[in-house]
């Protein structure tokens, strides 16, 4: 009697292992389908999905779905980073195009003999204009290129933010005056900052000039102390059409705030700015509050 026992209980845990591995091999061939499924449609946002009651099971399909994410993660910011390069082609062709065709366009007018001295000496002066413009955009990618790849080295020194400040705005006087621009320095003294002086120059610099591309009235500059930073914040008004959904992307390369205010100039002035103050280990940000737009730089403090 106990063998036959024996052998029925034997026979009913061979059943019970059968049907945990059919269900098994069930369920591995539901993953197989549904695997094969997202891989013919990438795109979707599936995941593997199981009823299965084996925790083996459900960590390796956790685990699996995990590597779906992250891999649908960077083809998404792959395909970000293309369409940005798309962008950034389409603007500097753009921005190439614009002077280059007013060269050849001033170029074929100076062929004509019937032309006066006086017009063909605004006409050369115009294609200079032009061709300082063309300098100017090579220059600032080759600045771009230093900095991104580290071949621009910093010297880290005691610097005299408050006379940097001033200096740096006096270079731009005329171009004030010009855009008949309400100029502000705060020349409340500070303490020295920790910082590389060239590249310190290369930012005031680079936020006037995107200052004057903006500005409606006034550009004001003021520093203010805090414990372990100074703070240099630059304010100007804007017009009222611009767009402050587009506040997060005012530090990307060759975004423009208003392209058709750019007066055919690239718009890395800002990204270059921000990667300074990055090598800096400084910080930055933008706001904009109605019409009026503030840039904030914060230098480590010389201590």
């Amino acid at each position: 009697m106990s063998s036959w026992l024996i052998i029925v209980i034997l026979s009913i845990l061979l059943i019970v292992c059968i049907s945990m591995l059919l269900l098994l091999y069930l369920d591995i061939r539901r993953i197989t389908s549904q695997l094969k499924e997202i891989n013919e449609n990438f795109g979707t946002n599936e995941l593997i999905r199981t009823n299965t009651h084996s925790r083996g099971l459900i960590r390796f399909i956790a685990n699996i779905n995990q590597l779906i994410h992250l891999f649908k993660q960077d083809q998404q910011r792959k395909q970000g980073r293309e369409d940005a390069l798309k962008q950034e082609i389409t603007n500097l062709s753009h921005d190439l195009r614009t002077p280059l065709t007013s060269i050849k366009g001033f170029s074929e007018l100076m062929e004509d003999s019937s032309l006066s001295d006086a017009e063909k000496k605004e006409f050369l002066a115009i294609i200079q204009k032009k061709i300082d413009r063309l300098t100017m955009m090579v220059d600032q990618f080759y600045e771009l290129s230093q900095i991104e790849s580290s071949d621009q080295k910093i010297s880290i020194q005691q610097v005299s933010l408050n006379q940097l400040a001033v200096d740096t705005m006096l270079l731009f006087y005329h171009d004030f005056e010009k855009n008949k621009l309400q100029i502000e320095i705060d020349e409340t003294a500070v303490s020295p900052i920790l910082a590389d002086e060239k590249a310190v120059y290369r930012i005031i610099s680079n936020i006037v000039q995107n200052a004057l591309r903006y500005a409606e009235s006034y550009f004001t500059i003021r520093l203010i102390e805090e414990e372990e930073w100074i703070r240099l914040e630059a304010e100007n008004d804007i017009s009222a059409s611009d767009d402050k959904t587009e506040l997060h992307r005012i530090f990307d390369r060759s975004y423009r705030m208003d392209s058709s205010r750019t007066g055919g100039q690239l718009g890395l002035g800002l990204h270059i700015v921000r990667q300074l103050v990055i090598q800096l280990d400084g910080k930055i940000e933008a706001d904009m509050e109605g019409n009026k737009f503030q840039i904030v730089v914060s230098f480590k403090k010389w201590v």
